[in-house]
């Protein structure tokens, strides 16, 4: 096998560029690891594939921990820049050989640059919620591809944040930051109980609004300018709880002219965020 390209690191730089070639490297084991939930929960960290992320996650003043490229991109010019960024930051570097990179991103044609990042969730009361903003309740969320989805929607429209509620599917699985395109390092993202939502709801003087099958309000019936708006949205299968929609201020549903009667949750929660921010948009 043909061993990376050389590259000489910049000068004035700190740090040091490590070489790999082999997908049995310790530090490939140790990134690959973090491909498991309990592992990434040991340790606190978690992956996110692409360069894109990566500057997308550094316009938020978020650099990796590690950062692993392929050599083939080891004269990107986009790359050279970011990669003197994390070298003076002190981030460890790896340039790694092609099989050594399938092995880490399982894809056949891996996007060339991995970043480990410190898994960041935002206290409730540091989340904002004033008049017009919206802070999302997502309940039992299962899919972690709706998940990323809604994130990218989130950011989209400017929301003021993501409360997982109860038991919810891991946002830093690689499914999910993929699907965010960047967006999980954008957005605001904490976790708690319903009744800690709630009770964020009612401090910030917010309305809290539901989605339900059985309600009769159009979803564009509600002001959403008056007060901060706290959008809960229900499980992909079961949606909310009787006791939760009991809670809420208001209860909508989309309207639906086919046999469908239900839509995708990230779809329905786009539906949403885009006409609670339709006037500030």
């Amino acid at each position: 096998m043909t061993g990376p390209a050389k590259i000489a690191k910049p000068s004035g730089m700190k740090g040091e560029i490590k070489t790999v070639t082999s997908a049995s490297n310790p530090a490939i084991k140790l990134v690959r690891a973090l491909e498991d939930k309990k592992h990434r929960r040991e340790t606190g960290l978690f992956l996110a594939e692409g360069l894109r992320t990566a500057l997308a996650a550094a316009e938020q003043g978020r650099l990796p921990k590690t950062l692993i490229y392929s050599d083939e991109l080891a004269e990107h010019g986009k790359l050279k820049p970011f990669l003197a960024r994390c070298l003076n930051a002190g981030v460890e570097c790896i340039m790694a050989g092609r099989q050594a990179m399938e092995k880490i991103s399982r894809r056949d044609n891996p996007q060339g640059v991995i970043g480990v990042y410190e898994a960041r969730l935002t206290a409730l009361d540091d989340i904002p919620a004033q008049t017009g903003d919206c802070v999302i309740g997502l309940q039992m969320v299962r899919d972690p591809g709706n998940l990323g989805t809604i994130l990218r929607t989130a950011d989209a429209v400017g929301a003021a944040g993501i409360v997982l509620i109860d038991d919810c599917c891991d946002p830093f699985s690689i499914e999910a930051v993929r699907a965010s395109m960047g967006s999980i390092f954008a957005v605001r993202l904490g976790k708690s109980g319903f009744a800690e939502f709630e009770a964020l709801c009612r401090k910030r003087n917010g309305q809290m609004v539901g989605t339900s099958l059985r309600a009769s309000q159009d979803y564009r019936k509600p002001d959403y300018t008056k007060a901060p708006t706290f959008l809960l949205m229900g499980n992909e299968q079961a949606g909310l709880p009787e006791a939760y929609e009991n809670a809420c201020d208001a209860r909508v549903r989309i309207p639906m002219r086919g046999t469908a009667d239900s839509l995708n949750l990230a779809v329905a929660t786009a539906i949403l965020l885009y006409e609670i921010n339709r006037k500030s948009l």
